[in-house]
């Protein structure tokens, strides 16, 4: 259990540096005004919502390969993250001239993809964390607050340090470098991680179904 909540820490953590500088972005394609958060933030809360049943629903599948399915989701978001900054960038040029509801669309269905990945992440783990302890409310609220915690973190350091030091795009790579990183390590180890006996026989009952 520890090891899963020092991955949910770094996975929060990287979240919000996403938000907070994807926020900053999003400034340059509408200026300094109320659409642009909007976008971000709509955008988030449906990407964490849809994503929350698709990996509860992921989760209850495979709950054999809920610590791969989580790893395979940071990774996907890692790499969202390497090239988001010059992804938006990019929408900023190519939809240049255009109308705004036709950039707002495309840079809100662009954020929809990692959000959806972040959202996916929490009922995967915390599926998991349910599957192995005697204490599932204990669990589930650790995931929770050190998910949160990681948040918070991610906001703060993003608007009072790494944003001045590093700028958009280093801030962008420093938060994909943890996904990675994360990742990398999830994948090569989630074999070696216990899986309890009751989600061998969830996953053979409903493969066999």
């Amino acid at each position: 259990m520890p090891i899963l909540l020092i991955f949910f820490l770094a996975s929060g953590w990287s979240a919000l540096v996403y938000q907070v500088v994807w926020q900053r972005v999003l400034f340059r394609v509408y200026g300094v005004d109320i659409y642009a958060t909007t976008y971000v933030v709509t955008a988030f809360m449906l990407g964490l919502g849809v994503g929350s049943l698709v990996g509860g629903a992921l989760s209850r599948r495979f709950p054999m390969r809920s610590i791969f399915l989580f790893g395979a989701f940071v990774l996907g978001i890692g790499l969202f993250g390497l090239v988001s900054v010059s992804l938006f960038e990019w929408v900023a040029r190519f939809t240049a001239g255009t109308s705004d509801l036709f950039v707002a669309c495309l840079s809100f269905t662009l954020l929809l993809l990692p959000t959806l990945m972040m959202g996916a992440t929490l009922p995967i783990l915390t599926g998991y964390a349910s599957e192995r302890s005697k204490n599932v409310g204990r669990s589930v609220s650790q995931l929770y607050l050190v998910n949160t915690l990681g948040a918070a973190f991610g906001a703060w350091s993003a608007g009072h340090f790494l944003l001045s030091a590093l700028g958009l795009w280093g801030s962008s790579q420093v938060a994909a470098a943890v996904n990675l990183s994360l990742a990398i390590i999830v994948l090569l180890l989630w074999r070696r991680i216990p899986v309890p006996s009751n989600a061998q026989e969830a996953e053979a009952g409903s493969t066999g179904a």
